[in-house]
């Protein structure tokens, strides 16, 4: 810590001179200016604010947060007035029987910020272009999905789909973010909507563009006179006038600018930025008060295996590298031990952990796994509160570490797998393999070799993950090796990868239902090999036992409660099967000064919404901030 602390010191004034101080932003009162880092750093294409064409612009900008809205939102959290609301449209989505229909009530009185009107002929507009222009971001997922749309009057927008999907309402569902809707009376005098860049863009929520920097670096947004007249405006008004967004640059220099008060909010830090300011800041908020400090994103990291690819496409090879790999070694390499662990393939986070974590633990106990020699109980559920008990060992830590089993368990999460090296070996010598020496060769005879691919610095919680793994793997005579990559997307869409760290699991965190990941997981959108995978199922894994899960899901509304039985049923599959190592949330470590803010979401004072402000949920934080200064 001596060493980080004489690094943040000499770089002190380098940050005096960030472009993110830059003269526009410092001129604006700062009391009623709230400064947020934008995880996406500096922007290439600045000026293009055509949100629904990949042009090389920001999206984390402020521009979905504060300007861009669309029928509903599900918070990650809890919400101010429960998870689900009702944005630009009136009330949930209304289907027919067979959910082949879908029907909108509009809200009435929503204005954009150049005073026209919004109404059905927006949405219908937004839809039908999309359609035609398959260029654009949704246009694939509304050609196949929509048969027809039509306004049946100004407030009433009527869906007919292509084939039954009771799902359908979650492409205008902001989880991170949807279908924004466009402003007809703007694109219809455009004539290509593919190349038009939307420069000043005008807003359907409470803020509008002031101002941004040419060079990308930040942006600068201004709460509209008339903010009443969006839906953000009817939870309440808020309480910044203005919100800049900015390049938060490395974790030294955000570090340092949060402790000099000239960033309110940053989006993510290293474990060891954190630790910097619990420890010198007196004026820090955190979503936990305590260690892990992090907000447990519902994301799911997990060690994802190639299963077209021999030997991952064995059961008893994926549960064999479970098997060896030592949770809280690899929890204090990665996260310094601040992680929420997760043994089955749900993020523990949100309603999740009341609703999946919790009432799998009895049968997690009980869970058997057969080896072919032995018969073992592989599930641990004390794993957490070991970790806890190693950090109260640590001076720095230990008044913050909780003792109640219950805050560990929300904290720390609720268990994991035990190294069990013998088990391993069993289960891979049931699969063909024989060991030489010190070395395990595959049934082939060539020797088990795997490639694990991590995000190298880009993502260094995760590549140190990734590294002890392989490390861990390489001790029991395995050829695994990290492989550090700038992109590990596009090998696992490609297809051409053995194993990554990386998530194909992403849960509304704030309901229960999981077809926002698991539809996409049935096998019809599984690709062969060769050939690009569609989102989400990067494992490349299927199973008619996971179709019918899938498909009852889809036969049922999204308020049905036997949608938590199907995802029951999903998690003890995936338990089963291993396709791929689930191991924790994506904790955040978003921090928050109070100095000229307060308001700020925490758990379980107020867990109102995800504090991490580039997901579109965060524009509950607006309503909420307060002044803290006169």
């Amino acid at each position: 810590m001596k060493l980080w602390r004489t690094f943040l010191a000499g770089a002190a004034l380098a940050v005096l001179a960030s472009t993110a101080q830059a003269q526009d932003i410092s001129n604006l009162p700062r009391k009623e200016t709230v400064i947020i880092e934008n995880p996406e750093g500096t922007v290439k294409n600045p000026g293009w604010f055509n949100i629904w064409v990949n042009g090389g612009g920001g999206l984390s900008t402020g521009l979905q947060q504060l300007t861009m809205d669309t029928l509903w939102y599900i918070d990650p959290d809890q919400g101010i007035d429960g998870p689900w609301y009702n944005s630009l449209a009136a009330e949930k989505p209304i289907y027919n029987a067979d959910f082949s229909e879908m029907t909108v009530k509009l809200r009435k009185g929503m204005y954009w910020s150049d005073g026209v009107e919004f109404t059905a002929d927006d949405v219908v507009y937004t839809v039908q272009t999309q359609i035609d222009h398959p260029g654009m971001v949704w246009s694939p997922l509304l050609a196949v999905s929509v048969d027809s749309i039509k306004a049946t009057d100004p407030y009433t927008v009527v869906f007919k789909l292509k084939k039954p999907n009771s799902r359908f309402h979650a492409l205008f569902t902001v989880r991170w973010n949807a279908i924004w809707i466009m402003p007809k009376h703007v694109f219809e005098k455009v004539e290509d909507p593919l190349k038009f860049d939307f420069a000043n863009p005008i807003s359907i929520s409470a803020y509008k563009l002031k101002n941004y920097d040419p060079q990308g670096k930040w942006y600068i947004w201004e709460k509209r006179e008339d903010w009443q007249r969006t839906p953000l405006g009817l939870i309440g008004e808020p309480g910044p006038k203005y919100a800049a967004y900015v390049d938060g640059g490395p974790p030294d220099k955000k570090t340092i600018a949060q402790l000099k008060h000239e960033l309110d909010i940053i989006h993510d830090n290293t474990p060891e930025g954190m630790f910097t300011l619990v420890e010198q800041s007196k004026s820090l908020a955190t979503w936990f008060k305590g260690f892990p400090y992090a907000h447990p994103d519902p994301t799911l990291p997990a060690v994802i295996f190639n299963t077209q690819k021999a030997p991952f496409d064995n059961a008893d090879v994926r549960w064999a590298l479970a098997l060896l790999m030592d949770i809280k070694a690899i929890d204090l390499a990665s996260y310094r031990g601040a992680a929420t662990l997760s043994a089955i393939g749900v993020p523990p986070t949100g309603v999740a952990m009341p609703t999946y974590q919790a009432p799998m633990q009895e049968w997690l106990k009980n869970f058997e796994l057969d080896t072919g020699k032995s018969k073992i109980k592989p599930y641990d559920p004390t794993i957490p509160s070991q970790i806890a008990d190693m950090l109260r060992k640590q001076p720095k830590f230990k008044d913050q570490i909780p003792t109640d089993q219950t805050a560990i368990d929300n904290q720390f999460g609720y268990g994991w797998w035990k190294p069990n090296p013998k088990a391993a070996g069993e289960l891979l010598e049931r699969a063909g393999f024989k060991k030489s020496g010190n070395q395990w060769l595959q049934p082939d005879g060539q020797p088990f070799r795997i490639r694990l691919t991590v995000e190298g610095d880009s993502r260094s919680v995760f590549t140190r993950a990734g590294t002890l793994i392989t490390q861990q793997w390489k001790q029991f005579g395995i050829d695994a090796k990290a492989l550090p990559t700038t992109n590990p997307w596009q090998p696992m869409q490609a297809g051409d990868f053995d194993a990554a760290i990386a998530w194909s699991v992403e849960t509304w965190g704030g309901d229960a239902d999981m077809s926002f990941f698991l539809d996409s997981w049935h096998s019809s959108f599984v690709a062969k090999p060769g050939e690009v995978q569609p989102a989400r199922n990067w494992q490349r894994w299927s199973s008619p036992e996971l179709d019918k899960i899938i498909e009852g899901i889809r036969g049922i509304s999204f308020d049905d409660p036997k949608g938590v039985d199907y995802g029951m049923d999903y998690l003890k599959l995936v338990v089963k099967e291993m396709p791929t190592i689930p191991m924790m949330s994506y904790n955040v470590f978003a921090s928050m000064d109070t100095t000229y803010w307060t308001g700020y979401p925490t758990f379980p004072d107020d867990p109102y919404t995800d504090p991490v402000p580039n997901w579109g949920n965060s524009r509950l934080m607006m309503v909420k901030l307060r002044p803290t200064q006169p």
